[in-house]
């Protein structure tokens, strides 16, 4: 009796240790949803500067880095300087474009194709 009992018990363990299991899993997978809704779509946006000049187009968000192609070169912009105007990205603030130069030459070593 003791040895069928144990079994069950057994049973009943795995049996919730599988259900809560599940249980988190499924919360974990609802919140990455939720803030990856939350994220704003950054990519394939015209971006311009304070006074509405066009740099470029933005291409990708390395960390918190807006990497825009403009002219045969790329800028990085921190993303605490861009926000949304309507259908475009507006650079605000005071940026060095030395530095965004910089974040854009390093982004390009790091994930462009040779020869580009």
């Amino acid at each position: 009796m003791d040895g069928v009992m144990f079994t069950g018990l057994t049973g009943l363990i795995v049996f919730l240790e599988s259900v809560c299991g599940l249980f988190f899993l499924s919360r974990r997978k609802k919140n990455v949803e939720q803030v990856e809704e939350e994220k704003p779509d950054l990519i394939s946006r015209f971006v311009v500067d304070g006074s509405g000049k066009k740099l470029g187009e933005s291409i990708s968000v390395d960390d918190d880095v807006l990497i825009i192609k403009t002219s045969g070169k790329y800028l990085g912009v921190p993303l605490k300087h861009v926000e949304e105007k309507d259908d475009v990205l507006q650079v605000k603030g005071l940026v060095s474009f030395d530095k965004a130069e910089e974040l854009g030459r390093e982004w390009q070593s790091k994930y462009s194709k040779p020869g580009e």
